[in-house]
């Protein structure tokens, strides 16, 4: 019985975790239209936040009306939002079989700390953006991390 709740659990964070990596997958094709949603009623003089959204929408739609071929590289990075969240069907089937998977997204996850701190100033993306960009590495992390620990706590049991 002990194991069935480990390996529920185990599911249920890793399911997560693929979820996130599926919804930033698919929402990453459609970003031009998702940023003319987003910030269709904030005024153009805002500021913070706000301002650094209508910013980016200004960018991405003159890359797309001049250069639309850049957008290919958000294109492989929906991709590869996807594909990593096929990644853990094996851990989510046999998490104790699988654990290198989740090691690997969690060092994935530490990966996305010194990603944003360091390329972030280089691209001119504002601190407070390169915070909420750490922020998908540490709500990545978490889940994994309690799958890993119910994994070896699971293969301990066995």
């Amino acid at each position: 019985m002990q194991s069935e709740k480990l390996l529920l659990r185990i599911r249920w964070a890793l399911g997560l975790l693929m979820v996130g990596l599926l919804l930033s997958g698919v929402t990453a094709f459609p970003i031009e239209r998702e940023l003319n949603w987003l910030t269709a009623g904030i005024p153009s003089d805002a500021e913070g936040v706000l301002g650094w959204l209508l910013r980016v929408r200004e960018g991405i739609t003159m890359m797309y009306a001049h250069y639309p071929w850049i957008a290919y590289g958000t294109d492989w990075l929906a991709f590869a939002h996807l594909i990593l969240a096929g990644l853990f069907v094996g851990p989510w089937r046999d998490p104790v079989r699988n654990l290198w998977v989740i090691e690997f997204g969690l060092l994935a996850c530490l990966g996305v700390l010194p990603l944003a701190l360091i390329c972030g100033p280089i691209r001119e993306i504002p601190f407070y953006w390169r915070l909420v960009d750490c922020s998908f590495g540490v709500f990545g992390f978490v889940p994994l991390w309690l799958a890993r620990g119910w994994a070896l706590t699971l293969e301990k049991s066995r």
